[in-house]
């Protein structure tokens, strides 16, 4: 049998890209211990330029500053690589609170002069939502996309997951889905949110939602111990790619 290996980025400009890596390189072990129906040995690489960009099958947009990563990208030559990569290749990104930023078509409350996004998600975004830096905590949040993970049973008999304990730093929410505006005659999928936090006011806060092959946290779950989040993400990166 012939194992295929993917590609696994992390853009390493700015901000928490180490702790993926981390968390990531537990998942694959994890994936690779439970029985997991994939034949599909797994690279795990830093993204600096846009011919580390070009090996990946799948990235992760870590947390930061969405205003200097967004330069940083700009610099390297990466923003347009970057584009091609979500709205044209469509293949599987994951993007955390300023990755997060980035992936969406656009965003509010941003520096003077605003920023350059690389876009997929058909959403505004607002920027530093829960406050500033020393206004930082960690939430335990109902993840029900997470429900009894790697498990094959039937879809009627599977727990509710144990809260995740989400670690918000100026993290950022949804405000609003947009209309789509559709670049080819192929259709968007459509949004689909996963998670909300209670904000105690007119509704809830969106921290999780996901957009075809464009997935988004507003939380840093790589600054936990918790590898669920990272496990069922390469979890369904291995089986997009099996469907390809």
């Amino acid at each position: 049998m012939v194992t295929t290996t993917t590609t696994i980025g992390v853009l390493a400009l700015q901000g928490g890209f180490a702790e993926h890596l981390n968390l990531l390189k537990r998942a694959a072990d994890h994936l690779s211990t439970s029985g997991a129906p994939n034949q599909l040995a797994i690279d795990l690489i830093e993204v600096r330029t846009p011919e580390q960009l070009a090996t990946c099958d799948a990235l992760i947009l870590p947390g930061g500053e969405s205003t200097t990563l967004s330069l940083v990208a700009s610099q390297s030559g990466l923003l347009d690589p970057l584009r091609e990569f979500v709205k044209v290749s469509k293949k599987p990104v994951w993007g955390t609170c300023a990755g997060l930023i980035l992936l969406c078509e656009e965003a509010s409350a941003t520096k003077r002069g605003g920023q350059e996004l690389i876009g997929g998600l058909d959403v505004k975004v607002h920027r530093n939502h829960f406050g500033r830096q020393l206004q930082s905590f960690v939430q335990d949040v109902a993840l029900p996309f997470l429900n009894s993970q790697g498990d094959h049973s039937s879809e009627n008999n599977k727990p509710a997951a144990a809260p995740f304990p989400a670690v918000f730093i100026r993290a950022p929410v949804v405000e609003k889905t947009l209309q789509q505006q559709q670049e080819t005659d192929t259709p968007r999928p459509p949004v689909e949110i996963l998670a909300k936090y209670p904000s105690g006011g007119e509704g809830d806060d969106i921290v999780a939602l996901r957009q075809g092959n464009v997935f988004g946290t507003s939380f840093h779950p790589e600054l936990t111990d918790d590898v669920r989040i990272h496990v069922w993400w390469l979890d369904q990166v291995l089986k997009a790619l099996r469907k390809d």
